[in-house]
């Protein structure tokens, strides 16, 4: 039996005038998650307490990598019946409940993250103090892996904060860094890492009344006003989400407005929840993502600390304010200063909206050195190429940067289209040429494929089950390490025509052309693959990549197959999708025009051949794509079935509560819009 002397994760000092510090430091693991051991533990702990009281307690971290991560989602994945899934949310909701109601005031000292059961455990307590530094976050995240904050959040987040403020964290999954926290009532306040345990002294003896929130955000938590934000929220909810794909998002409504958060008075939707198949699915999904998060440590590795950009266009300007953004020193190299000037403006705004200090702002540009004569070539660890998608310039320019790079700095490009083996031809050391092919816009897509060539590492179908890719090369895996450093998701690939996200998108973008050939019109489908769960339409998503790039694409993988009459006729036009302002639709001030209206009349008279979607459209739509996930999985482009659907979901959207479309395939979803389909 565990007894205050003999705990494993948690450690309690006593100070000579009365004061208690808890460390959370849970053993043989790199982060703080709440397990049913370590709840265990806490309690052990709040008895000991309670029998000798302090003056105060302040709950602290004993890790470097943050406060609490959340709970052990491990524990989720094994929870088969329903009473195991009500014991699992009671166990956080009782102990909770009875860390809120000890007699003496409680602190949560908050380093690093403080997620889910963390900022539960947190909030709990009377105060809060953060620390004022990069890195700290606090959000309730639980949304996005289908579930819901059952251990106290929805109950005493809108206490705190306010029910809209608090609801737009529970519904999205946001976090709050340290200036966000403390502007919200989460944070008492944020304090430099030097004053951390003097004001958390200070703080909780103080005998400050606990935060709570005033004004129309506490008035939110009362009735009859409680009534019209929920049912606000639910419109919110039932606009992104028609079909009902994410039940935890209006669960956590329903919670907080008919039970007070108390999840353990409505039995029936934990149930539902916690055994949908959307929890299971977004599950796998966190998991894979741990997965690809796994390729980015490469242990042995020394980060790198300048990157050199050659190609200061839309792709290569972003990738050299995003590596800044991260702290690296990055030098921007193009033919002269008018082609840098626009990356430069574009990289302020990005530094202002992420940033929102222009302290750090500032700082973040300094780092941004445009220059057109490359003479950051030689100070550079790593080289990233991001010029026109031509081989022989290519060529020519790695010709002229490799005798002047340092011995031991990599080669990058960026290509999207060409294969690896035709740019390193010429090179006198080939192997330290990768691909490292990003996304638009690199700010927001999560994902970076890094390329390598046939023989540059062994055999990976084998290695199914493993975080990393056997036998890596000393290049795959330096470039691994920079994506992961970059706080980018790394997906090794093998070089092939489109990698494995363009090769999947294209073909799914060229039966939705057909489709519009036949005589859909484009809102329909478009509309179609959005109520599936897809970000955007596939047309929409071709008119933004840019239509003469769609055709390019389908083009290296059409096998000779005839481009759709739409696109060509537009091509001929000179409709490019939205960079020249018109494609599939007419664009402006950066957004698609869509005449949704005249189209829904059209559907209810059933007028012409652009009626309503015909059944089964986003089934047909999305064959193609999984057809050729699929195929690039038995070439061996990708690892395994599981790296290919989590390098399909971070690299095109794919709708996640499927698992992946290659998951998807083998689910009873699948197979009943087959059966569906076919009566």
């Amino acid at each position: 039996m565990t007894t205050i002397d003999t705990l494993s994760h948690w450690r309690l000092d006593r100070d000579t005038d009365g004061l208690a510090w808890l460390t959370f430091d849970r053993a043989g693991s790199a982060v703080n998650a709440l397990s049913a051991d370590t709840m265990a533990e806490l309690a052990v702990v709040l008895d000991a307490l309670d029998a000798a009281p302090p003056k105060g307690l302040i709950i602290q971290s004993g890790k470097a990598t943050g406060f609490i991560v959340g709970a052990d989602v491990n524990e989720f994945a094994n929870l088969d019946t329903p009473e195991q899934a009500r014991a699992l949310v009671a166990r956080g909701w009782n102990l909770f409940n009875r860390l809120a109601a000890v007699r003496y005031p409680t602190l949560a000292l908050i380093q690093g993250h403080c997620l889910g059961g963390g900022l539960e455990l947190a909030l709990a307590c009377r105060y809060r103090l953060v620390a004022d530094q990069p890195g700290t976050s606090l959000a309730l995240p639980e949304v996005m892996l289908g579930i819901f904050p059952g251990w106290g959040g929805m109950l005493r987040l809108p206490q705190v904060i306010g029910a809209p403020a608090a609801l737009d964290m529970m519904l999205t999954g946001r976090g709050a860094d340290a200036r966000r926290a403390a502007a919200l009532g989460l944070a008492d306040a944020r304090v430099p890492t030097r004053l951390l345990h003097a004001a958390a002294r200070q703080t909780v003896l103080s005998k400050k009344p606990p935060h709570r929130a005033r004004g129309l955000g506490g008035l939110a938590n009362r009735w009859p006003f409680k009534a019209i934000v929920a049912n606000r929220a639910r419109k919110q909810i039932a606009d992104k989400d028609p079909l009902g794909h994410y039940p935890a998002a209006p669960a956590i409504v329903t919670l907080w407005e008919k039970h007070g958060g108390n999840a353990l008075q409505a039995p029936e939707l934990i149930d539902g929840i916690i055994s949908s198949d959307t929890a299971r699915n977004l599950l796998r999904v966190f998991r894979l993502q741990e997965r690809m998060k796994a390729n980015g440590k490469q242990p042995g590795i020394a980060p790198a600390r300048h990157v050199h950009v050659v190609g200061a266009g839309t792709m290569g300007g972003d990738i050299a304010a995003w590596c800044a953004l991260k702290g690296m020193t990055v030098t921007l190299q193009d033919q002269d200063m008018a082609r840098i000037a626009p990356a430069i403006k574009r990289a302020a705004a990005l530094y202002a909206r992420r940033l929102k200090d222009t302290r750090l702002a500032r700082a973040a540009l300094d780092r941004l050195i445009p220059d057109p004569a490359g003479g950051g070539v030689p100070r550079a660890d790593i080289i990233i190429e991001a010029i026109s998608e031509q081989a022989d310039a290519k060529r020519a320019l790695y010709a002229s940067l490799e005798p002047r790079m340092k011995a031991d700095a990599l080669l990058a490009t960026n290509t999207s289209s060409l294969s690896l083996e035709t740019l390193r031809a010429g090179l006198a050391r080939p192997e330290r040429l990768v691909g490292i092919h990003f996304f638009n816009p690199v700010a927001k897509m999560p994902l970076v494929e890094v390329v390598h060539a046939d023989g540059d590492v062994g055999e990976m179908g084998s290695n199914a089950g493993s975080n990393a890719v056997s036998n890596m090369s000393d290049a795959t895996a330096r470039a691994c390490a920079f994506v992961g450093q970059i706080d980018k998701l790394a997906l090794p690939v093998k070089s092939a025509p489109g990698f494995l996200v363009n090769a999947v998108l294209a073909p799914y973008m060229l039966q939705a052309m057909r489709s519009v050939d036949e005589g859909l019109a484009p809102e329909t489908v478009d509309a179609a693959m959005v109520a599936f769960g897809m970000p955007m339409g596939p047309l929409e998503l071709a008119d933004t990549v840019g239509l003469d790039i769609a055709r390019a694409a389908g083009e290296a993988l059409a096998d000779g197959a005839e481009p759709p009459r739409c696109l060509v006729d537009r091509l001929a036009r000179g409709d490019l999708g939205k960079k020249s302002g018109k494609g599939f639709y007419t664009w402006r001030d950066g957004k698609p025009v869509k005449a949704e209206k005249a189209k829904a009349a059209k559907d209810k008279a059933n007028a012409g051949p652009a009626a309503a979607a015909p059944e089964g459209l986003a089934r047909r739509l999305i064959q193609p794509l999984v057809d050729a996930t699929r195929q690039r999985v038995e070439d061996g482009v990708v690892a395994d079935a599981d790296l290919a659907d989590a390098g399909v979901i971070f690299g095109t959207g794919f709708a996640p509560f499927t698992g992946g479309p290659l998951h998807y395939q083998g689910s009873n979803a699948w197979h009943h819009s087959r059966t569906a389909h076919a009566e």
